[in-house]
């Protein structure tokens, strides 16, 4: 009899039952503060200096995060929040006991380094649905960021929007001001509102994380604040009534071109195009897109990966329309981009770089439109694009339809349905059309259950077409649990989402354990964490399992060490070229890595991880070396973040290298003027290219865009030109509120 795996659902079943023991006690209750309406004008200046600050009493009493959870924070913050009838002003006056430590070192606006910094912050639930939110903050030298948080999930940190913020110093520490117009905000219809609030102050160099509303550390540090629900109240609030909420953002390119990689071959073409993006508040709470003749030319290049795997790599969105409400059309909380977006084999019945992109290939995207809010307690979103023809592409012309609904239930949770259209693939015959039901469960402080079922069709592949997952996670600060179930049947083919494994039963149970030890010196936590991930195709034949054991520590000072050992078994069912002229052959492999990691805390100068990797792999063995997310702070305007991988692969059926190297600088002038560089070389794809971007934001929401791209053949032959291609953009918009 085949064998077919029980445990984790008799394990679900037990964790269900057991749930309430796990329960957390309380907290504090949240706080309600009030917003005083500013009688007189405030100037965002950055000083403090206005009457109303000496006339209003501040907001005090931030309790620790981290270290000491729950414990007063050690360094003194006051808060103010005002309001009149455009804007709603947050400041804080944020003291510090050693102001020559603080850690202010980048500009750029939402950089994740910006997190690493010291910062003050503000979250509002506008909808006071205690799981959406708006986050707002800066560092001490006037670097801005600002993100959406959707079902108290991974922040989209590519939202953007119009506010603006002044920093400055005083004797005893620094100060901050934050604008943040009532029009870049989506609320409840009304003129008195109330909305979820909670502030956040970072003070680095102590690492200490502390915040207005009391947030558990099991969300450790950055991730506290999407901790919605746990936000406090925000009283007194008026909104102003509803006026017309209209932005018009022309935008005109001019672009030279020359692509070796055609026929024919396109040499220094030049164009001159133009378009138009709209948005328009159909109610204070939904709002409508509509995007003609799109060019996203001034989007970073992809950065360069190793695939030593058999599956596809993912690559996030990083397109200014399809970023904005990505929350609203992530099925089963599986985002486009964003922290962890493309992690695990969980299908994407919806990603967005299916439209417009073919690979790297951009693909014409005529026109667009979207409407996306809340109606009640129901979040919306409906997506349509026509993009055109390709022919190097082999690309019809085509339309994309996405519907999606999703309804607040109980106090943190959702079901919801979602429908996907494309009219044409590449390479295939007819329409794809894919439907989808997800839930997500929040219970208690750390307990979540999610859970979709989804289904496709496709001209000529009938039957075997659906897919489900069951996901249980509970998230302690010192007990961790996983348990998943996942089936991606052989004809599920989501065309306008992302499938990195088909034909597929996984069955996946974690366990973590991460005590803080009070008498080990300058260690915050220790953890222990053990999993198996069991699959099988749909016939239960056993193609992959890995079992895990990793043993962390992390530093007070934020280093991580870190020792992991995968013992794995992998069956391949077709030749797997791993490499030019290297094929390993069908069968089961068994085969044990050991990794070992030591990352240097962000907040300093020069920081990054160093990873060592080896063991057998295969019919052989396999060592690597990385430097990632390294960072060196040259001024706190300009930066370098180089970053490297080889692997030494030696196989029964031939050894080779593969090379992985990046560099990118950035400069910031402002926080709303930069130039960044990259520069990539990777040995798999012959490839050497560069990009290199200025960005002037010449008045808020209207920029200039002047990029610089090409790519070379490394391995070309004698007497061709290594060039594949280039380019060479300027791209100019201007925002209109009328």
């Amino acid at each position: 009899m085949p064998f077919r795996p029980r445990a984790p659902h008799a394990l679900l079943l037990w964790l269900a039952v057991a749930s309430p023991v796990f329960a957390q006690t309380s907290a504090a209750p949240a706080p309600s503060i009030p917003a005083h309406r500013a009688i007189t004008p405030i100037q965002i200046d950055g000083r403090l200096d206005d009457a109303v600050y000496a006339a209003t009493v501040p907001v005090t009493g931030f309790v620790q995060q981290e270290p000491d959870e729950f414990k007063p924070a050690t360094e003194k913050t006051e808060a103010w929040v005002f309001f009149d009838d455009n804007n709603i002003y947050v400041s804080a006056r944020c003291w510090e006991s050693h102001p020559e430590r603080r850690v202010a070192n980048e500009m750029r606006r939402d950089t994740s380094q910006l997190r690493q910094n010291d910062t003050f912050a503000v979250l509002f639930d506008t909808f006071h649905d205690r799981r959406n939110g708006y986050i707002f903050y800066a560092n001490a030298i006037g670097g801005m960021a600002d993100s959406q948080v959707t079902d108290e999930g991974p922040p989209n940190a590519d939202w953007n929007t119009l506010w603006s913020v002044r920093t400055g110093n005083f004797d005893g520490g620094w100060v901050i001001e934050m604008a943040i117009p009532f029009k870049s905000l989506r609320y409840l219809p009304g003129r008195e509102q109330t909305w979820g609030i909670n502030l956040r102050r970072v003070v680095r160099w102590k690492n200490e994380w502390s915040y207005l509303a009391q947030v558990p550390r099991a969300l450790t540090t950055f991730r506290g604040i999407l901790k919605v629900s746990s936000a406090g109240t925000l009283t007194g609030l008026e909104a102003p009534g509803r006026t017309r909420n209209l932005e018009i953002k022309p935008f005109t390119l001019g672009n030279l071109a020359t692509d070796r990689t055609v026929t024919p071959i396109v040499e220094n073409d030049t164009t001159l195009r133009g378009g138009v993006d709209v948005k328009y508040g159909v109610t204070q709470n939904l709002t409508a897109d509509l995007t003609v003749n799109t060019d996203f030319a001034q989007v970073e290049v992809d950065e360069q990966q190793v695939n030593l795997t058999r599956f596809n790599l993912f690559f996030p969105e990083k397109r200014d329309f399809f970023l904005e409400g990505a929350g609203t059309f992530a099925f089963a909380g599986r985002a486009s981009a964003g922290l962890a977006a493309g992690s695990g084999d969980t299908p994407y019945l919806f990603f967005s770089r299916r439209i417009g992109l073919d690979g790297a290939r951009q693909v014409p995207l005529r026109v667009g439109g979207r409407m996306s809010g809340k109606v009640g307690a129901t979040t919306v979103g409906v997506l349509n694009v026509q993009t055109g023809e390709d022919a190097v592409a082999n690309a019809d012309s085509t339309n994309f339809t996405v519907l999606r609904a999703k309804r607040d239930i109980l106090r943190r949770s959702s079901i919801g349905g979602m429908l996907t259209h494309r009219t044409s693939t590449p390479g295939k015959v007819g329409a794809n059309t894919g439907l989808g039901l997800d839930a997500t469960f929040s219970f208690y402080q750390n307990l979540r259950i999610d859970s979709y079922v989804a289904a496709t069709r496709s001209e000529g592949r009938e039957g075997d077409d659906l897919s489900y997952r069951g996901f249980v996670d509970y998230n302690a600060d010192r007990y961790g649990v996983q348990l998943e179930r996942l089936e991606v049947q052989p004809n599920f083919l989501p065309e306008a989402g992302f499938l990195r494994r088909t034909d597929m039963r996984r069955n996946f149970g974690q366990l973590r354990f991460s005590p803080r030890p009070k008498g080990i010196p300058h260690v915050r936590k220790i953890t222990a964490l053990a999993s198996l991930n069991y699959v099988t195709n749909t016939g239960d034949r056993l193609d992959t399992r890995e079992q895990v054991g990793q043993f962390q520590t992390e530093f007070t000072n934020s280093d991580i060490v870190s020792v992991t050992h995968t013992d794995s078994f992998d069956r391949l069912v077709r030749p797997f070229a791993i490499a030019p002229g290297i094929r390993i052959p069908v069968g089961g492999y068994n085969f044990a890595t050991t990794q070992v990691s030591y990352t240097g805390g962000q907040q300093r100068r020069y920081s990054g991880a160093v990873v060592y990797e080896g063991g057998p792999f295969y019919s052989g063995h396999r060592h690597s070396i990385a430097l990632n997310a390294a960072r060196m702070e040259v001024t706190p305007q300009f930066s370098a973040e180089p970053s490297v991988s080889v692997n030494w692969v030696d196989l029964e059926e031939g050894s080779f290298t593969t090379k992985v190297a990046r560099l990118r600088g950035t400069y910031t002038m402002t926080p709303r003027m930069y130039v960044s560089g990259i520069v990539q070389y990777n040995s798999t794809s012959t490839s050497f290219g560069s990009n290199l971007r200025f960005r002037w934001e010449y008045r808020p929401g209207s920029e200039v865009f002047v990029v610089y791209t090409d790519d070379y053949d490394t391995e070309a032959r004698p007497n061709v030109t290594p060039l594949r291609n280039r380019a060479f953009v300027v791209k100019v918009n201007r925002l209109f509120r009328p």
